[in-house]
């Protein structure tokens, strides 16, 4: 049987996930037996493996549900997905940039704390987060 339950353990999902991903869209009401279980196809099931293929390369709900609405309406082209792969790419290049540059704030503040534990200052007040004026020249 591909019931909810069946289907959530097959994808490591929470029931609850599969109900919102068709409340949103993402996938069409599975059929239903006699007794009113969800029933989800093959199809279905190959729906949520590229949905979580998709997560996995951090799309988002929203780039899915647009990619799968591409698709549904086979107009889903190598061009689209180039298009939106390019996209994704940039978001996580600038991602990357902005967290090397967080990298780099944080890491003279480890290193500050490290040598005052180093010290065998461990109760000492590290100030690492007290607010430092900046001087600022003036002209």
């Amino acid at each position: 049987m591909n019931r909810v339950g069946d289907v959530a353990r097959k994808f490591g999902l929470n029931p609850q996930t599969l109900y919102f991903y068709e409340r949103i869209g993402l996938i069409p009401p599975p059929e239903r037996n006699e007794s009113g279980y969800r029933i989800f196809s093959d199809q279905d099931q190959a729906r949520l493996t590229l949905i979580e293929r998709a997560k996995a390369l951090g799309l988002t709900l929203d780039e899915i549900k647009e990619i799968l609405q591409l698709k549904d309406g086979d107009t889903l082209t190598c061009g689209e997905i180039h298009q939106r792969l390019l996209k994704k790419l940039d978001q996580i290049e600038l991602k990357i940039l902005q967290l090397q540059e967080l990298r780099a704030e944080l890491l003279p503040l480890v290193q500050k704390c490290q040598t005052t534990l180093e010290q065998q200052q461990v109760d000492t007040d590290c100030g690492v987060f007290q607010l430092q004026a900046e001087v600022v020249p003036h002209s």
